[in-house]
């Protein structure tokens, strides 16, 4: 439960909340409206306001179970160019939109490394902040990789399918949320090791080697 945490750790993970989800809904709005559908921009999504991304409920569940979710952005797939893949390109964007606010916050962290910005109290708390954005954006980003609905790796693939087997596999993607739900909290209600460990260590790598830990 986020709320239990340190301060210095609510305050890293709320701030790289905000931050994360406001990028990748961005992003997503962004290439929609670049490739033909301008739904996104009449709904205000082309937008760096974290208000116009934020979905309360979302921010509330991660909050109370460190699960969460941002407003998706609506897209007509049949708008985009160009054609099919057109989506897959919208659904590329979230996640590597988080890959690059990662990578720059990790470039501002060693930059303030360097210089010794960390050697206070109160530095080190902007380090930790700084740290959070980081692997928060690459767990987010890795995460919605995931090919399973609604995630952004889900439409990322679904274009690449023959129309058939795409056509049949999008009737079960309504279980997809039960799919999700069963992998955050199957290890909370179980007590056993999370499904999505690996992913969890694969980011704090990563996040290592950004930082240059």
């Amino acid at each position: 439960m986020i709320l239990n945490a340190s301060p210095e750790v609510f305050i890293g993970l709320l701030v790289a909340l905000v931050v994360g989800t406001t990028f990748h809904e961005f992003s997503h709005a962004f290439f929609a409206d670049q490739l033909g559908d301008h739904r996104p921009r009449a709904m205000g999504r082309v937008s760096l306001n974290p208000l116009h991304h934020l979905d309360p409920m979302g921010t509330l569940f991660f909050l109370l179970a460190g699960f969460g979710w941002g407003k998706p952005v609506m897209v007509n797939a049949y708008a985009l160019r160009p054609g099919r893949s057109g989506m897959a390109w919208v659904a590329a964007a979230g996640p590597i939109a988080n890959l690059v606010v990662a990578t720059v916050t990790a470039v501002i962290f060693r930059g303030a490394d360097m210089t010794g910005v960390f050697d206070t109290s109160s530095g080190a708390f902007v380090g930790r902040v700084l740290l959070w954005i980081v692997e928060f954006n690459i767990i987010l980003g890795l995460f919605n990789l995931l090919p399973i609905p609604p995630l952004d790796g889900y439409n990322l693939v679904l274009p690449f399918l023959p129309l058939q087997t795409a056509i049949t596999v999008q009737r079960y993607a309504q279980y997809g949320v039960l799919i999700l739900l069963l992998l955050v909290l199957l290890p909370q209600l179980g007590g056993g090791v999370s499904p999505l460990a690996w992913l969890f260590d694969v980011a704090r790598s990563i996040t290592g080697l950004l930082i240059g830990a």
